[in-house]
């Protein structure tokens, strides 16, 4: 089953596996029309009718395209979290370079494969100014530091958390840029995202 998302996302809380398989279709609908349509031609009917469930069903969970969008959003912030989890799960804690390069490895698979990812990673298109804590980076940078902080027995101290912020806006742009050069991810550019990272992080990590 997949991860359902927080309750603020939703109008209503699937309960039943019936509920729950048919917001997963929803949002799978939603992300295929999103690499097809572009997210300002998105709407609750078309991904109601590439869902196969009637419109009421769209409105129960979400009440808009945004909230729908949100919603993915949060889903693929939780696989990626996930995912960072298995990578970690045979590294040691011994040397935190290949647990870095962990954290950008899952995230370029998940750019290179999920479907609607290049538009809605781990946040709508535009979001609101002034938010912090619903910023998407804020969220993975949240997150990152508590898996970090955990395979590598750190403290997750407001030093640790700024810097994994910065790393995270920083690599960003980087692979945004990469994605722009090429669509598979320029090599180059990835790498020398890869040595940024390694190079700043060093400063809190060693």
């Amino acid at each position: 089953m997949d991860p359902v998302p927080p309750a603020h996302s939703l109008r209503r809380t699937p309960i039943q596996q019936r509920s729950a398989d048919r917001l997963a279709r929803i949002l799978d609908a939603c992300a295929e029309l999103l690499d097809e349509t572009g997210y300002e031609n998105l709407s609750t009917r078309t991904v109601a009718l590439r869902a196969g469930v009637p419109i009421g069903s769209v409105y129960r969970f979400f009440g808009n395209k945004r909230a729908m969008a949100i919603a993915l959003a949060h889903r693929n912030l939780d696989r990626y979290a996930d995912g960072i989890a298995e990578r970690l799960d045979g590294l040691p804690a011994t040397d935190w370079r290949p647990v870095v390069d962990a954290v950008l490895d899952e995230y370029l698979a998940m750019k290179r494969s999920v479907p609607g990812f290049a538009l809605v990673d781990f946040g709508v298109p535009a979001p609101p100014a002034g938010d912090a804590e619903g910023d998407p980076n804020h969220q993975v940078a949240a997150r990152l530091t508590e898996l970090l902080s955990a395979h590598l027995g750190l403290t997750p101290d407001a030093t640790l958390e700024r810097a994994v912020l910065v790393a995270v806006e920083a690599t960003d742009a980087l692979i945004q840029l990469a994605f722009r050069t090429d669509p598979a991810g320029d090599p180059g550019i990835v790498s020398e995202t890869r040595a940024m990272m390694h190079a700043y992080l060093a400063r809190v990590l060693d």
